[in-house]
């Protein structure tokens, strides 16, 4: 089977030492991460890991199946580049002289849809985000012109045809609501509860 590029979306608790663990399954099956990333997902509570990875099919299903017997795993996604919508941030520190002087490289910028983060005497610093390409051209481009520094953030991604885990959750505490926890319930009982 040929290796192609697979975004997999994990939702988590948010525990210490879990992306160990996650790096862990990955590093014992010889798969490199591309990217990593991770945020609080829309659900209070509840962490979401963006993984890159190249990999085929089969492999990814079962690596899926691994992180998925994780504890603090609640459930892992894969999907290929079709099947999401996703961006990459990008930020680039450029001379301000060659931006005040050349119009070509102010065109580029707004070609690209950056915006300006910083401005200073001696640099400008400029964000934008799109896919890995765009983010290529633009620093190519931008290294003709002295660029003094780059820096690229990992993917963040949206899966088409999901209804995300907001509703999942509801589902399962329909299905198993927790305890109601009832505040100072021994508090009108303090003789019988603490007696010698």
């Amino acid at each position: 089977m040929e290796k192609q590029e697979f975004t997999i979306t994990l939702y988590t608790e948010n525990s210490v030492g879990l992306i160990g663990r996650i790096s862990g399954i990955f590093s014992r099956r010889k798969i490199n991460i591309e990217s990593l990333n991770t945020l609080p997902s829309e659900v209070d509570g509840i962490h979401r890991f963006t993984i890159v990875i190249n990999e085929n099919d089969e492999v990814v299903r079962k690596l899926c199946r691994q992180l998925e017997k994780q504890i603090d795993i609640m459930k892992a996604y894969f999907n290929t580049d079709d099947e999401i919508v996703w961006q990459e941030q990008a930020l680039y520190k450029v001379p301000a002289s060659v931006v005040t002087e050349k119009v070509y490289v102010e065109r580029l910028l707004r070609q690209y849809g950056a915006s300006t983060v910083v401005i200073r005497q001696d640099y400008i610093v400029f964000e934008t985000a799109g896919h890995r390409e765009e983010i290529d051209r633009l620093t190519e481009e931008l290294n003709k012109y002295g660029l003094i520094e780059f820096v690229r953030g990992a993917r963040i991604a949206i899966i088409k045809n999901s209804r995300g885990i907001h509703d999942k959750v509801l589902e399962f505490e329909k299905r198993e609501p927790s305890a109601e926890i009832v505040e100072n319930e021994f508090l009108d009982k303090r003789d019988d509860v603490f007696t010698m």
